[in-house]
């Protein structure tokens, strides 16, 4: 598969720069990597991002949960330890996703169902950065149990638990995008 995003690879034409060479090496390397070397690399880091999506949606999941008024019986402090582990998740869906990407980029740039969910992705960031820079965080963490925390915190986690939800579902539905011809 040629890279379609960018026009001296997709053309085969000799990079005009050192560092355009180095790229086309690099990318050429990582796509035969990823697609070429062995018949197990991809269905590796598809496990390996499957295994990130649970440590992210695990933890952010049931403090978000919690918050929501669901199990009710556990303070919210405890459950914001496990959050590195959900940074650790997000962490290796960032670097799998991104040899998916390196891997067969002229797919992935054109699909649609792809764009929409990168572009998801950075909402629920967004939400992240309100839930901890606006004080929503701050205002729900010494709730304790049998608590309930307070409705801006509320929105937020629900909001945070449908953007996560709608992720993995258009991250399936990336090989049925429609790429244009």
């Amino acid at each position: 598969m040629t890279c379609l995003w960018h026009r001296s690879i997709a053309s085969g034409e000799e990079p005009t720069s050192t560092i355009g060479a180095i790229g086309v090496r690099i990318s050429a390397s990582i796509q035969h990597f990823v697609i070429d070397s062995s018949m197990w690399v991809w269905p590796l880091l598809e496990d390996l991002h499957f295994l990130g999506l649970i440590l992210l949606i695990g933890t952010i999941g049931m403090l978000n949960l919690r918050v929501l008024g669901f199990l009710k019986q556990l303070p919210v402090a405890p459950l914001h330890r496990f959050i590195p582990w959900g940074i650790a998740g997000f962490f290796i869906n960032v670097v799998t996703g991104f040899l998916f990407f390196m891997g067969m980029p002229g797919f992935y740039v054109l699909n649609l169902v792809f764009q929409v969910k990168m572009f998801t992705i950075l909402i629920a960031g967004a939400n992240l950065l309100i839930f901890y820079c606006t004080g929503a965080f701050h205002a729900c963490e010494h709730v304790q149990a049998g608590e309930d925390a307070p409705p801006f915190a509320k929105l937020v986690a629900a909001t945070s638990i449908v953007l996560w939800l709608a992720i993995v579902v258009l991250g399936r539905y990336i090989p049925f995008g429609e790429v244009p011809q």
